[in-house]
C-alpha cells in the first residue's frame, strides 16, 4: 500500500468510527417510542459483544413499568429524565447465575470472590456498550447513568438482585431533540496524555495542567480544578457510592 492510499485509508473513516466520533450523552428525548423490533436489535447487538470464556456474565433489566422508573429517576440522583426516557435498561453484572448453575451439577463451587466480580462487571460494561453503538448507528441516543451503583443497598432491593448480582451500569435510550443533536460535544483530552506506551507514565503538575487545560480554556486553572473537585470527586455522591458498593463488596471478600 503505498503511502497516498494508508493515508487515504486513514481519512476515509467508515460510518462506525463517524458515529463514535460524534456520539454524546443525550438527555431530552421526544416522544417517539422505540419499535419493539429496533429495541430486540438492541439487544441482540449487546449480546454480540466480548464475553469472558463466552459465559456472558451479565444480565439486562428492562426496565417497563412507569413507576420503576419513576422510583429509579428520583433514587439516581433526582433526574426526571430517566422517567420520560423510553428505554431504561439496567446492565448487572452476574455472578449468580453460574454459580447457581454450577452448584445444580452437584460441582462444588467456590464462592464468587473479587476477580468474579471484576470479570462480570467488564462483561456487563462491554455489552452496555454495544447496545449504545446499536442505538447510536440507529439514531437512537443514550446516556449512562452512574448513580445507579450510588444507592446500591435500595437498587438491589427494588430490583430484587439476589447476592452475587451488582448493577453495573444503567442506559437510557431515545430519539433526541434537534437540541440535543446540535449540542456540541464535550472535547477529549490529547491522545499523549491517555496512550501511555508500554507502562504507565505518571505526570507532573504543569503536564496534568495541559490535559485538563481544555476545560476552562479562558478561566483560572486552580480555581476550576478546585470547583470540579468539590462538585464531583468529593461530592456526597462520589462518597456514598463508594460506602455502598463497599459494603457490597464484602460479599466477595
Amino acid at each position: 500500500m503505498t503511502k497516498t492510499e494508508k493515508n487515504n485509508a486513514v481519512n476515509a473513516a467508515t460510518q462506525t468510527i463517524k458515529e463514535l466520533f460524534e456520539r454524546k450523552s443525550v438527555r431530552v428525548f421526544t416522544e417517539e417510542t422505540i419499535a419493539p423490533e429496533i429495541k430486540e436489535l438492541i439487544f441482540r447487538a449487546a449480546m454480540q459483544a466480548p464475553t469472558a470464556g463466552n459465559q456472558q456474565l451479565y444480565t439486562i433489566l428492562d426496565i417497563t413499568d412507569q413507576s420503576l422508573k419513576e422510583k429509579l429517576a428520583e433514587s439516581c440522583d433526582h433526574q426526571p429524565f430517566i422517567a420520560k426516557a423510553p428505554m431504561v435498561l439496567i446492565f448487572c453484572a452476574d455472578c449468580q447465575k453460574w454459580y447457581d448453575a454450577f452448584a445444580s451439577q452437584n460441582c462444588a463451587p467456590r464462592k464468587p470472590g473479587a476477580g468474579d466480580l471484576m470479570l462480570s462487571v467488564s462483561d456487563a460494561v462491554i455489552a452496555a456498550q454495544n447496545a449504545v453503538c446499536a442505538a447510536e448507528s440507529l439514531g437512537i441516543g443514550s446516556c449512562y447513568i452512574g448513580d445507579i451503583m450510588e444507592q446500591c443497598e435500595l437498587h438491589r432491593q427494588i430490583l430484587h438482585l439476589p447476592p452475587y448480582v451488582f448493577p453495573a451500569a444503567m442506559l437510557v435510550f431515545g430519539y433526541p431533540v434537534q437540541q440535543q443533536k446540535d449540542r456540541k460535544k464535550p472535547v477529549r483530552c490529547d491522545l499523549n496524555y491517555i496512550v501511555h506506551e508500554n507502562g504507565y507514565r505518571s505526570m507532573d503538575s504543569e503536564e496534568l495542567k495541559k490535559m485538563l487545560q481544555k476545560n476552562c480554556p479562558d478561566g483560572d486553572f486552580s480555581t476550576w480544578m478546585q470547583a470540579f473537585c468539590s462538585r464531583k470527586y468529593n461530592s456526597d455522591f462520589s462518597r456514598e457510592m463508594s460506602r455502598s458498593v463497599g459494603e457490597y463488596l464484602k460479599n466477595f471478600l
